[in-house]
């Protein structure tokens, strides 16, 4: 068996003669196609490269004198020059079929040819090749298998493996074999972008754009942005595509491209960038409140503009009676001394270029309260039980809002309102004070205050006498008369008699009697009144005579006697002191002073 395009050699010996002569042909007499080197008892008949041609029966003739001898020996020819080829018509993508060949090329005989594939070492398909030769020629022999790649797949080998079945060849050149591991593929897809801040741009800004693709292996981002005329502008290869100090002309779109082997998908985008326009500020605010008589300067600035001008005005186009200085991307208007003709909407006009923008702030003048007043109806001295209404005034702009308060003892402020006007009805002793009116706004307080007197007729007299009503001669009498219901009243004490009634001197409402004679009985009357009325009571005192006169002591009659000089005098402290916490509403012996107890 000769490898068609090796070399072959056929050696021819003869021995038992010192100089044979050799010669060879084939069995049918046709070409060696080879070349004859003979020398000595060996003859050699080379064939290279090994064609069709060779494939006879050469016979070798061996001349040694008049004897001769001849040998024959059969070549036949194949080819199975290389390893087997896997053909695949592109890259494997999940989920589509896709058919593998597995060529042998340049075979001879092919009929005696086998072919398996394999995938992952499982049979996949065996083919023989047994029909009939036509002539003798080299063939390419193929195989084909169709399958749907999974993503399993990736990394799994195909094997073809082609057996040519002759004999008289070594096994290791009848079997040829080819591995390819499989690299599976998804076509690009849900390809995604994002963009932040947005697809709305103004001149100057940036702009970032992140594209996402799926695919197997990874899909590759390629960014691009399509030109007028259709074609695409290569910009980037990263996932994220950031653009600076955007321009007008950088308006389009930009396109987002997942490729891996699989394919592409895309993913496009517009961006809008817009002309920056400027914007004016104005200053202290939309609104100011100025002081009467004070200043108060208005500001007016352009940004994003290099030259801005700038123009005031009032909205009733009225004179501005104010300062106005310009410079560069700022204008003030200052207003001194603020006056009533100043109290305007002002309206700061910013030229640039082609443009207009115009923008306004209203001075409100203000003065801090003033004037603050309080008028009482009817009266600030009042019967208890009555009505009475304050009403507040105060000058100042804006007009000031009033909060009515009542001064309690220890000087601090109790609210009550916030409206002009404070009403009371059915007015008592307690209601009686200080009341406060404070007039307010942004530029301070100003306030008055009104006291209110409730005054009360006199009512709940008592008017007794201590010890009793009925006493001996020569007892010490206390007679005292108290008003409870009232602070400020006049008492006067008297006694009664047909010939004119006497008034009599007493300390704070007491009078105290000394003993009493028989001519001290009588009635006692007592009046209390004010401005509001009067109210008296009366009590009659009886004084007994005592039983004959002795004119010795006795030791007990002279100590009752020093007791009751004592006493007396002590039950009288009492009694006025009971009458003065009476009035004030209470009293006590260890606050008094050490020379009245």
């Amino acid at each position: 068996m000769a490898q068609i395009g090796a070399s072959v050699s056929l050696t021819c010996r003869a021995s038992g003669c010192e100089a044979p002569a050799f010669s060879w042909r084939t069995q049918i007499d046709s070409p060696l196609n080879g070349k004859v080197r003979s020398a000595g008892s060996t003859s050699t008949l080379t064939m290279d490269p090994v064609s069709f041609e060779n494939e006879h029966s050469y016979l070798c003739t061996a001349t040694c004198g008049v004897r001769k001898a001849e040998r024959s020996i059969e070549v036949q020819v194949y080819s199975f020059p290389k390893d087997p080829e896997i053909h695949l018509p592109g890259p494997l993508q999940v989920g589509q079929p896709v058919t593998v060949t597995c060529l042998v090329p340049d075979v001879y005989p092919f009929d005696r040819l086998e072919i398996d594939l394999l995938k992952d070492n499982r049979l996949l398909k065996n083919q023989e090749f047994l029909e009939p030769m036509e002539g003798k020629s080299l063939k390419n022999m193929s195989l084909e298998v169709t399958f749907t790649p999974t993503r399993e797949d990736m990394g799994k080998a195909l094997l073809c493996r082609a057996t040519l079945h002759i004999t008289g060849v070594d096994a290791e050149l009848r079997e040829r074999e080819t591995t390819k591991e499989l690299q599976v593929y998804v076509s690009p897809k849900d390809t995604t972008v994002s963009v932040s801040p947005s697809t709305r741009l103004q001149e100057g800004g940036s702009v970032t754009m992140t594209c996402a693709s799926e695919g197997l292996p990874a899909p590759q981002i390629v960014w691009s942005r399509k030109l007028d005329n259709g074609n695409l502008q290569p910009l980037s290869g990263n996932a994220t595509l950031t653009l600076i100090a955007m321009r007008m002309e950088d308006s389009g779109i930009y396109v987002c491209a997942g490729v891996n082997l699989a394919g592409e998908d895309r993913k496009e985008v517009e961006l809008l960038v817009q002309e920056k326009p400027f914007t004016v500020e104005i200053g202290p605010g939309p609104q100011v409140a100025a002081q009467l008589g004070g200043a108060v300067v208005l500001t007016c600035g352009a940004t994003d503009c290099e030259a801005p001008s700038f123009s005031w005005r009032t909205q009733t186009d009225s004179p501005l009676s104010g300062q106005v200085r310009s410079e560069g991307p700022r204008s003030t208007l200052t207003l001194s001394p603020v006056g009533f003709e100043n109290e305007h909407l002002y309206l700061c006009t910013v030229t640039c270029g082609s443009k207009k923008l115009e923008k306004g702030i209203k001075v409100d003048l203000y003065f801090a309260p003033r004037n603050t007043s309080i008028q009482v109806s009817p009266s600030s001295i009042l019967e208890e039980g009555s009505s009475v209404t304050m009403t507040c005034s105060s000058d100042g702009l804006p007009a000031p809002r009033f909060r009515w308060s009542r001064q309690l003892k220890n000087g601090q402020l109790q609210f009550l309102s916030e409206n002009t006007t404070l009403t009371l009805t059915s007015t008592r002793r307690e209601d009686a004070g200080i009341y406060v009116c404070e007039g307010r706004n942004l530029a301070g307080i100003s306030r008055d205050e009104v006291e209110l007197i409730i005054q009360v007729a006199p009512k709940d007299m008592q008017l007794t006498a201590s010890p009793s009503e009925s006493v001996k001669e020569g007892d010490t009498v206390i007679i005292s008369c108290t008003c409870g219901n009232v602070p400020k009243t006049w008492i006067i004490l008297k006694k009664k008699a047909e010939s004119g009634d006497t008034v009599l001197k007493s300390i704070e409402g007491a009078y105290t009697i000394h003993k009493a004679q028989l001519e001290d009985a009588g009635v006692y009357e007592c009046e209390s009144k004010n401005e509001r009325g009067l109210q008296s009571r009366s009590i009659t005192l009886d004084v007994k005579g005592r039983e004959g006169n002795k004119d010795y002591f006795s030791p007990g009659l002279l100590v009752l006697y020093c007791a009751s000089s004592l006493i007396i005098p002590a039950i009288g402290m009492i009694v006025y002191f009971a009458r003065k916490a009476n009035m004030k509403g209470s009293y006590s012996l260890v606050e008094a002073q050490k020379s009245k107890v």
